[in-house]
């Protein structure tokens, strides 16, 4: 059974892993992300109230993203396992997270923390947003989303590390190598 939860910046690679790994385990790859771009497209309540934030780059609020996590953990897909990209974003999420595994008997095996350089993450969002026409991949935008990370999100690293639970994965690398050493995190 795997059930990982991924961090790192906007463009480390979360969800080109995660995907790959999906596929490898047979278990789905949970993005918030692409729920809430899904909910905007679809223009459903939350997709009308998430989408003022995704647009400026700020974190969609917690009540919103908690009952859409609750709602797609309980899933019949998942009795086997998840991979979760794009939350916890912060650490009252990563309690909540915390307490809502508890209760669904879920427990997770490792956080696999995706690092690459903010650099790297403004070339490769800058490149995504012109080859899929992204509007929420300007590079002002992408600053923005990284200023958000660093403040919000970065807390996690600490707070998964000093509970023995966080693996570091060089996400600035080739992306079967990246692939590979995932492989291993999962079957050791």
């Amino acid at each position: 059974m795997t059930r990982l939860i991924f961090l790192g910046p906007p463009g480390a690679g979360k969800g080109t892993q995660a995907k790959k790994l999906s596929g490898a385990c047979q278990v789905p790859h949970i993005s918030t992300g692409d729920i809430f771009r899904t909910a905007v497209a679809q223009e459903t309540d939350l997709g009308i109230k998430a989408k003022a934030y995704l647009e400026t780059g700020e974190l969609v609020p917690d009540a919103l993203t908690l009952g859409l996590v609750r709602e797609r953990l309980t899933a019949a897909d998942t009795s086997n396992g998840w991979l979760l990209d794009g939350f916890p974003r912060n650490v009252a999420q990563a309690s909540f997270l915390d307490t809502l595994l508890q209760e669904l008997e879920q427990p997770f095996e490792c956080v696999v923390n995706m690092e690459v350089p903010d650099e790297v993450v403004i070339a490769r969002l800058v490149q995504r947003g012109k080859e899929e026409g992204r509007s929420d991949d300007t590079e002002s935008t992408i600053r923005n989303r990284l200023k958000v990370y660093r403040e919000e999100t970065e807390p996690l690293i600490d707070f998964y590390r000093n509970r023995q639970q966080l693996v570091s994965v060089d996400g600035n690398k080739p992306v079967e190598e990246v692939t590979e050493e995932l492989i291993k995190v999962v079957q050791p």
